[in-house]
């Protein structure tokens, strides 16, 4: 495999994941885009690292960080869901707005 190879997969997976985001209305598949988004970030971060600079640890270092915030990102996502869904009944974000109240 080549950079430019998965620099297109991160591409690819990045515009997918934008797609998904923008176009759902429901919240866990809103997430979901973003973490195809997240994913492609970290393709393209390892595929930097090893391709640029394998014999520091700094890209291990980013992606492991990514990892990390995509995993907190997602269990706060699901938490607020889960208590959209049983306060309100739905899961769509058109109503995720009514929080503010």
């Amino acid at each position: 495999m080549t950079l430019e190879l998965l620099l297109l997969l991160a591409a690819a997976l990045f515009a997918v994941g934008l797609f998904g985001a923008l176009s759902q209305q429901s919240v866990v598949m809103v997430m979901m885009g973003l973490e195809l988004m997240l994913n492609g970030v970290i393709v393209a971060g390892a595929a930097f690292w090893y391709f640029l600079a394998p014999a520091n640890a700094d890209g291990q270092v980013l992606v492991l960080l990514v990892i990390a915030a995509m995993t907190v990102e997602m269990a706060m996502g699901f938490a607020v869901v889960t208590l959209l869904f049983r306060a309100k009944d739905v899961d769509t974000t058109d109503m995720a707005a009514e929080l503010k109240r």
